[in-house]
């Protein structure tokens, strides 16, 4: 009975003493380890294709802009020579065309180098949400090839030398 008394006498005061339940929070030792790194992609290239030139060259600056200000590397951007393409519409159930189309084909690369595996999943969500209509990304693995195709091969050039070839080669007669 003495202690239903003090109780109300705290309730009546408002001096019931506060429950605190303790909480204790478990975590693994490796979360501490610093040891443990992430992921990261060598170097990507993000290759951006449209008809459009002007809504190309600025999806090409946000990529860049946003690459680096999620702090994203960006080691080179280049644009590869247009492609003309000729298209050609034909008459419903004919083979006779009735009407040509020449379209060219723009295209930009932008390389990005040692990407987390974390920022890089991010990087490409906000990509493919800021993606313009009519604008087409790809995103894949730096090789030779990407490098090459960038740039145009002189005709001229090339044709002086298969000429030189032909007529026995260089001279090698020193003056």
């Amino acid at each position: 009975m003495n202690r239903l008394k003090v109780l109300r006498q705290f309730q009546k005061f408002n001096l019931l003493p506060t429950l605190r339940r303790t909480c204790y929070t478990f975590e693994p030792e490796y979360l501490q380890d610093k040891s443990t790194e992430v992921d990261s992609y060598d170097t990507l290239n993000v290759q951006i294709k449209s008809y459009d030139f002007p809504v190309l060259e600025n999806f090409q600056k946000f990529v860049h802009k946003t690459a680096e200000n999620m702090g994203i590397e960006v080691e080179d951007c280049w644009a590869t020579p247009a492609q003309k393409l000729l298209v050609k519409k034909l008459k419903q159930h004919s083979p006779v065309v009735d009407c040509e189309y020449e379209m060219t084909v723009y295209e930009r690369n932008v390389q990005i180098v040692d990407v987390p595996s974390t920022v890089g999943a991010v990087f490409l969500d906000i990509l493919h949400e800021a993606l313009p209509e009519g604008v087409k990304v790809r995103v894949h693995e730096h090789q030779d090839e990407h490098e090459e195709i960038r740039y145009v091969p002189d005709l001229e050039l090339i044709q002086l030398k298969t000429e030189l070839e032909t007529l026995g080669g260089p001279s090698k007669k020193k003056h």
